[in-house]
């Protein structure tokens, strides 16, 4: 059994189908047959199910691919733990929400990072907290931002930090807010803060939610100013002299949420992202 049989496998499983592994492989596709029968027989069980729609893979070969996958990272791993040079360097990808991004404390933690590691080549990726987790898990990402609870058991906390949420409204309404008539101004599906709002509104009775939906943090303080809805933020992507905003507290279950900075757990942890992670922590402390 050699490396390259595992990502044949792999590749099948993903692909569903051996004429396009061997495409995404470059190998011809009578390659491809002979090496999984070839396998097959070695270890005695059926790895896939072949039909004229293409392959399956059997339960065995389902476990084997896991087994598979793991065997890969890991040679991946200790091949980038014996090349890691002493410094920080390299690229290293961060997902990050909307709400940390903005952040003075994030927005610190970046110029802090630039200056001591200018050997890192970072890139920063937006999205929500479950897709963050999603691609974390498919290794598309170094590290990433997430808000709300989550499986941690395959991964690693660098930082986690608690923040209050406040519902914005504009400083043109001066009467009190009245969260069931009101339209309201969220970020897409996966966010807690969406799903704060929905439950609020729930509770209240609100069968029919008036959503108008965003993916820009900017988008969404300008629509809460221009006073064509409300929004549920944390409080420190808002600054305190914007005389446009009003702030008020939100009941109790809706009132704080947790953001982590994660990683998978695995033993290879390059310099760059410890690093990052370091200048996050100390920003963070420096805001308290």
């Amino acid at each position: 059994m050699e490396l390259t049989d595992l990502r044949v496998v792999l590749a099948i499983v993903k692909e569903g189908n051996i004429t396009r592994a061997a495409e995404k492989l470059g190998y011809v596709q009578s390659n491809i047959t002979t090496r999984v029968r070839k396998l097959e027989q070695e270890l005695g069980v059926q790895l896939f199910h072949r039909s004229t729609k293409g392959v399956e893979p059997t339960e065995k070969g389902l476990l084997f691919s896991r087994y598979a996958s793991s065997i890969l990272h890991m040679v991946e791993d200790a091949a980038l733990a014996v090349k890691e040079p002493d410094q920080p360097c390299g690229p290293l990808v961060i997902g990050v929400v909307e709400t940390i991004a903005s952040s003075a404390a994030f927005i610190r933690a970046l110029s802090d990072f630039q200056i001591n590691y200018p050997e890192v080549s970072l890139s920063l990726v937006t999205g929500t907290s479950p897709l963050n987790y999603s691609r974390l898990q498919n290794r598309e990402l170094d590290g990433a931002f997430c808000t709300g609870e989550f499986d941690l058991s395959s991964m690693q906390v660098a930082y986690e930090i608690q923040e209050e949420v406040i519902l914005l409204q504009g400083s043109q309404d001066a009467s009190a807010p009245e969260v069931a008539k009101a339209s309201w101004i969220v970020f897409p599906k996966g966010c807690p803060l969406r799903a704060a709002v929905e439950h609020w509104l729930q509770t209240q009775g609100v069968a029919s939610m008036n959503m108008i939906e965003v993916s820009a943090l900017d988008t969404m303080l300008n629509c809460v100013r221009a006073g064509i809805g409300y929004a549920l933020l944390t409080e420190s992507v808002v600054t305190s002299d914007d005389e446009r905003l009003r702030a008020h507290s939100v009941p109790e279950p809706y009132r704080y949420v947790t953001t982590r900075l994660i990683s998978r757990k695995e033993q290879f942890r390059s310099k760059a992202f410890s690093a990052f992670a370091a200048c996050v922590e100390s920003a963070g402390k420096t805001s308290d």
